[in-house]
């Protein structure tokens, strides 16, 4: 899921390579997860927050308080975590690969600080992981996880989960880094146990086993098997750390794929899900505004194409208990332009992604929004297939909006999944719009 420090996102998670079709199928309910609040339920309510999405989209964590999102999120995946060469979680200041400027080093003043405070100049913790620890204190039962890997950063996964002793390291130093805390010095920044209790565990986001994702991302075929051992190493060293500080639990999740080959080519569901608290699934991408034809990107029913249901559909199929998936919906869209061929414009050719703020052929929801309410654009919608896209006769944007998003979350309520993940927080409106439509329709309201 990694996009690059200034919005390379319309490569994202599955990209280019979602090469099989298959026709949506009956997902029975299961009944699995915890009740809460006036629904009967407790749903997930899991959304990414950037990294780099401080700078250019001056998106803080603050924001997520004034917005109201952080009070109906119940977790917090920070969005990346790098894995090196030599199979270890690290960070720095080192263009393209780390930032702890952002990470923990960088100083918010009052009006951008969660508890109106500026910080110190000799603090040991500043930056995003000092105003998730002060979120989360806002707000308690909010968890925070960091994110490993992404599309970007899963360049070394394979070799740090490839022999027993590379998976025993590896699950190390991320837990050193990231759950006690230990964060390299960089002036008066980091130290010993810096960060203790900003992360309440960690997300894998290798993307991806056994396959192909990024250009420089190695892959194996014993990647599988490797990847259901590093599952495990990591639920075992959790439980171990949790039980030395008395805490009930890390927890541990995972970002994974819509493609069935995909699928089973990197993880055995039924052994990893006994070790993950659940998973996160791609419910987007589906098709990315580098092909040569408009389509959807997140259809929640799509016969003969990839659709949100029917990777429910394929995880169940092989093993995965209904209230461990939890499904992934874009806070963005995929566009094209010079798009022919008349009609709505919706599987008709076109000459290439569509100018956007960040990077062609990617826009956040706050954009769309703003065209969608401008009358230069059609809204047009499948309410069978469970999406929308807006189409001026030239540029097609396919995309989420509330409407869409109801439909989704009524569907997880029928189906008895886990919750809803959202990537990512920076591109909803300044009032959160989509995040509220998302708690709302977990409500039933």
């Amino acid at each position: 899921m990694r996009r690059s420090m200034l919005g390379r996102l319309a490569v994202a998670a599955c990209s280019l390579s979602l090469l099989t079709a298959f026709a949506p199928a009956a997902v029975g309910a299961d009944g699995g997860a915890s009740a809460a609040g006036g629904s009967g339920r407790s749903y997930k309510k899991v959304g990414y927050f950037t990294q780099w999405g401080v700078y250019g989209r001056d998106f803080q964590v603050q924001d997520l308080d004034a917005n109201g999102s952080a009070g109906k999120l119940t977790h917090i995946n920070y969005a990346f975590g790098n894995v090196s060469a030599e199979g270890k979680c690290f960070t720095g200041n080192i263009p393209g690969e780390a930032d702890a400027w952002a990470d923990y080093a960088r100083p918010l003043d009052a009006a951008n600080s969660v508890d109106g405070v500026a910080d110190t100049w000799d603090q040991p913790l500043a930056g995003n992981f000092n105003q998730l620890r002060e979120l989360k204190a806002k707000h308690p039962g909010l968890k925070v996880l960091i994110s490993l890997g992404g599309w970007s950063w899963s360049t070394h996964f394979s070799d740090a989960a490839l022999t027993p002793a590379s998976r025993k390291a590896f699950v190390e130093s991320c837990i050193d880094l990231y759950i006690k805390g230990n964060l390299p010095q960089d002036g008066t920044r980091g130290g010993a146990g810096a960060a203790a209790g900003v992360f309440d565990g960690i997300d894998l986001d290798w993307e991806w086993p056994g396959s192909a994702g990024d250009t420089d991302t190695k892959y194996r075929p014993e990647d599988k098997r490797n990847f259901t051992e590093l599952v495990k190493e990591f639920r075992t060293q959790l439980d171990a750390y949790a039980r030395s500080q008395k805490k009930a639990e890390y927890e541990l999740t995972a970002f994974v794929p819509t493609a069935p080959a995909k699928i089973d080519a990197g993880f055995d569901v039924r052994r990893i899900m006994r070790d993950l608290d659940f998973v996160n699934l791609q419910g987007y991408d589906f098709h990315v505004s580098g092909e040569p034809r408009t389509a959807q990107q997140s259809a929640l029913y799509a016969r003969g194409d990839f659709s949100v249901h029917g990777t429910v559909e394929a995880w169940q199929r092989r093993g995965a208990p209904a209230h461990k998936l939890v499904m992934g919906m874009p806070f963005y869209g995929q566009g094209w332009t010079g798009v022919s061929g008349g009609g709505d414009g919706l599987g008709q050719p076109a000459t290439g992604p569509a100018p956007a703020t960040w990077a062609a052929g990617y826009e956040d929801y706050k954009a769309l929004k703003k065209l969608a309410d401008s009358g230069a654009y059609q809204v047009h919608r499948d309410r069978r297939g469970g999406h929308a896209w807006l189409f001026d006769g030239t540029t097609l944007w396919t995309y989420d909006d509330p409407q869409v998003l109801r439909a989704k979350t009524g569907y997880i309520r029928e189906h008895g999944l886990g919750g809803a993940m959202f990537w990512s927080l920076d591109a909803d409106t300044a009032d959160g719009e989509l995040m509220t439509a998302v708690d709302r329709g977990l409500r039933g309201r």
